[in-house]
């Protein structure tokens, strides 16, 4: 049996001073030590700590997704002779989740020229074998004296050749007019990935699915990258397109990885998902790979990895969304949690689909935004791997409201996931859309209440029309009912100058649960008499529905304002609108009641040909391409 040593994971050295996410992510130095990038690595200087989200191991996970139980360091340092002038230390750590602190391993190892080996351009080159342990997560620390260059560092493993598994990535990225993004992510990969000296980068290939056919194919293409001009089907259509193509190449890729296009990435990411997907044993040979988001406006912050469904019909993270990556306690707590729970998914930020996956459960449904994601995990019932480095930056979602995708969209979609997946209980679903739909007319929002009501009618159309639909033009149809915000100083005199705690805008964990429950209680101003309502304007949070201010009851203006404090919109109570929405709601329950089974049967059933290459070819129309 040969064996051979494949990497792991490589250790991160920041080639800038303002790294992606912060120093703390990948190296720490207390206050008089150095780390410093040059040219050819970090020059090093006192005390540096390498147990960081990208730099530390996850020994842990290693061994339940790989079999693996023996890590070595590699470690190459430039020229400069590591002597008494220049003392290098190592020192390896662990921790476990119940553990207050790391916890060293074995003593510090002085490291010097004897130690290691010399390769050809003078470079010192260290391989350590670390302490067998069972912490869940290790790393190291160097104390030097003086000061060396780290040039490259990774943790490897010995392996059996016959061990490691054919990978072939195809990412497919979707994108639509956000060129300040996908530009420099393809440079990205031509230039670190395509062009580096390693293996992935002859087992990689980019897919761009231009939905806004912006972009210059041709001269963006090359033989690493292929860039696509497709119509406006949004994120579940781009992504389809990518992963059509990706099977029909003949590269015989294994595996398609899905990225957002308004991302920021290490390509250290890639790489740990290659080297992950080339080592897993058993039942992980087939799983999904699941990507971090990290918020790009708190960069040490994860929001979420993996995310399951609960019977009510709603979303739910694994893991809380504030774990802050820059602190030793929460890397650990991640690696620990795990995310192996029924009714899983992955958001599609970024996803590693196993090609064999695709071919026996299909591709994405023509969901155009939101739920595609969702829908597919429940399809798929697939394991999830998640590790610590393998992640994404994308903007938080704090505070962004748009009604024609988080009413609309949401409710169909999830609606029709329900109808082909089973994953929820509709009764339960529809009882919580009662609630959204009281509290939209609570605060007035009018617009957001109807397309609530819009999307249960469309579900109601069955699969016939839901194929039919384009998507571009229902989401322009229905942005028109989005509430438009103009800056507070535009609005009338007696509304720009309305009082309102700032803190409503934002996080509301301050309340006291009691006045927090009482709050969401959904009363209705409408069913008051105009004698206990007053004209006094009071201001709201424009995309909040649950907790409002005790001033707010009982008037008949609303100023709805946005996160910032910035912007807002006026609302004024409408008693026909109001009834007009009720009569309707009562309507389309009706209508769920008495036809809801027949139209679930009917969306079952037409689940295999709307994730089927002809029905996407058709949508796209791919087949009147050929044809020409």
């Amino acid at each position: 049996m040969n064996y051979i040593d494949h990497t792991l994971s490589n250790i991160v050295l920041p080639k800038g001073a303002e790294p992606l996410g912060g120093w703390d992510l990948y190296i720490k130095t207390p206050e008089g030590s150095v780390c410093a990038p040059e040219i050819n690595g970090c020059l090093l200087q006192g005390s540096v700590d390498f147990f960081t989200y990208f730099n530390a191991c996850s020994l842990a996970k290693w061994k339940k997704y790989a079999g693996i139980k023996r890590v070595y360091l590699h470690l190459e340092f430039a020229n400069e002779a590591i002597n008494k002038e220049y003392a290098c230390t190592i020192q390896f750590f662990g921790r476990s989740y119940l553990d207050s602190a790391a916890s060293s391993l074995a003593s510090g190892v002085r490291l010097t020229s004897t130690m290691g080996k010399t390769k050809e351009n003078g470079s010192l080159v260290f391989d350590l074998l670390i302490p067998e342990t069972d912490y869940e997560v290790i790393g190291f620390a160097l104390d030097v004296r003086g000061g060396v260059v780290l040039e490259k560092a990774y943790y490897y493993a010995r392996v059996a050749e016959e061990q490691i598994n054919p990978v072939k990535i195809a990412l497919c990225t979707t994108t639509f007019l956000k060129e300040d993004y996908i530009i420099p992510n393809i440079e990205l990969v031509k230039n670190e990935v395509l062009a580096a000296d390693d293996v992935i980068a002859k087992n990689f290939h980019m897919f761009v699915i231009d939905n806004g056919r912006t972009l210059d194919a041709e001269a963006l293409s090359d033989e690493g990258v292929t860039v696509l001009p497709n119509p406006n089907v949004g994120g579940s259509g781009g992504f389809a397109r990518g992963m059509m193509e990706a099977m029909k190449h003949d590269e015989n890729f294994t595996h398609v990885l899905l990225m957002d296009d308004d991302v920021s990435i290490s390509t250290e990411s890639l790489r740990r998902t290659f080297n992950l997907l080339s080592l897993a044993t058993g039942k992980y040979k087939n799983a999904f790979i699941n990507g971090a988001m990290l918020v790009a406006e708190e960069p040490n912050r994860q929001f979420e990895d993996v995310s399951y469904v609960v019977n009510s019909g709603a979303y739910a993270s694994v893991k809380s969304n504030k774990y802050y990556m820059d602190q030793q306690q929460y890397i650990v707590r991640n690696e620990h949690i795990d995310v192996e729970i029924p009714k899983a998914y992955g958001a599609w930020w970024f996803s590693c689909i196993p090609v064999s996956a695709i071919e026996q459960v299909g591709l994405p449904l023509p969901l155009f935004v939101r739920c595609d994601d969702v829908e597919y995990g429940m399809r798929a019932k697939p394991i999830y791997m998640t590790m610590n480095g393998i992640c994404v930056w994308h903007d938080g979602f704090m505070g962004r409201s748009r009604a024609s995708v988080d009413s609309y969209q949401y409710v169909r979609n999830f609606l029709i996931m329900i109808a082909m997946t089973d994953c929820s209980s509709q009764d339960l679903f529809m009882l919580r859309m009662e609630r959204a739909l009281r509290l939209q007319l609570r605060v007035m929002s009018y617009d957001a209440a109807d397309l609530i009501l819009d999307g249960i009618a469309d579900y109601l159309k069955g699969p016939d029309y839901f194929a039919s639909l384009n998507g571009e033009e229902v989401i322009k149809r229905n942005a028109k009912k989005n509430e438009k915000l103009v800056l507070l100083d535009e609005l009338a005199e007696p509304y720009r100058n309305v009082t309102y705690n700032k803190r409503l805008l934002g996080d509301q964990s301050y309340i006291k649960p009691f006045l927090k429950l009482m709050r969401t209680l959904p009363y209705d101003r409408h069913l008051l008499p105009d004698v206990l309502l007053r004209d006094t304007p009071e201001a709201v949070f424009y995309s909040g529905l649950s907790i409002l201010s005790p001033r707010t009851i009982g008037t008949k203006t609303l100023v709805a304002i946005d996160l910032e404090g910035n912007q807002g919109a006026v609302r004024h109570m409408d008693r026909e609108r109001y009834q007009q929405i009720m009569d309707r709601w009562k309507a389309l329950k009706s209508e769920l009641k008495e036809r809801g089974d027949e139209v679930r049967a009917a969306y079952k059933e037409a689940q295999p040909y709307l994730t089927s290459t002809e029905f996407w070819e058709k949508y796209l129309g791919l087949d009147e391409a050929d044809e020409l």
